[in-house]
């Protein structure tokens, strides 16, 4: 029987292996912007804002221009960059140490201003690349190298929801929350950074895409397992949905 090829590599996606532990899904999310990048056209006029993470040789896997930023730093560095080149498509990729711990701040501005780029957001709740630490992100009692009795809301906080913050700024024109963990769930993923581009395409402002994602070595669990486990904990404290989009109201 003659088989049927039924999808192909997105041309922007380089074709070699990645340097992501087995069950990651980095290589899921990297996939989905390249869809898009391509469908958008988009790619020649990219530039791309990776920051310090498990995702900071991202450049290594999309054939677009690209600037490393300092640990936290990619919205500062992609402001200055937007601004510099304003005809340029312009967005960062961001784990939740990074994004939500050290870069705090430059996050929270980034969006206040209403800059005209997009931030993907991969929430995995935990440091992965410096050594599986509690990140803003670490759900009560999850255990990392630095909560080994796992996490205490009365002495280390509750983890923080990043898209219902980043919803409230006047400046934000877009933020949702999806998943990797289902097929559904990642046909959504796609519409939500197809979404989030196509506001920065028409000059409509900050948009913010948070994607639930597994961490299967630092969950130490296997991948099936740390897939499940967006479902039965991630979710029902990082609720899936759109929390602000200035074309159809808030959620």
């Amino acid at each position: 029987m003659e088989e049927k090829l039924v999808f192909t590599r997105p041309e922007c996606v380089v074709d070699r292996a990645t340097h992501y532990c087995p069950g990651c899904q980095h290589g899921v999310a990297h996939r989905l912007i390249g869809e898009v990048l391509d469908e958008m056209q988009l790619a020649d006029k990219s530039i791309l804002v990776s920051s310090i993470g498990c995702s900071v040789f991202l450049y290594n896997y999309l054939h677009i221009d690209a600037v490393e930023a300092p640990h936290g730093r990619a919205p500062a560095v992609a402001t200055g960059v937007k601004r510099a080149r304003p005809d340029n498509f312009v967005f960062t990729y961001q784990g939740d140490g990074d994004l939500a711990s050290i870069g705090m701040a430059e996050i929270m501005h980034c969006a206040n201003r209403g800059e005209n780029l997009s931030v993907i957001f991969v929430n995995n709740t935990v440091y992965g690349m410096t050594g599986g630490q509690m990140a803003p992100t670490t759900l009560e009692g999850q255990k990392t190298t630095t909560s080994p009795r796992g996490r205490d809301v009365l002495h280390d906080g509750n983890a923080i929801r990043m898209a219902e913050i980043i919803a409230q700024l006047e400046g934000t024109s877009y933020s949702t929350r999806v998943a990797l963990d289902t097929v559904l769930h990642i046909k959504q993923t796609k519409k939500a950074i197809k979404k989030a581009f196509t506001l920065q395409n028409e000059k409509k402002g900050f948009g913010f895409v948070e994607i639930l994602a597994t961490c299967p070595t630092n969950w130490k669990m296997s991948s099936l397992d740390a897939n499940e486990r967006i479902a039965k904990e991630l979710i029902p404290y990082f609720p899936l949905g759109t929390y602000k989009d200035i074309e159809q109201g808030a959620k």
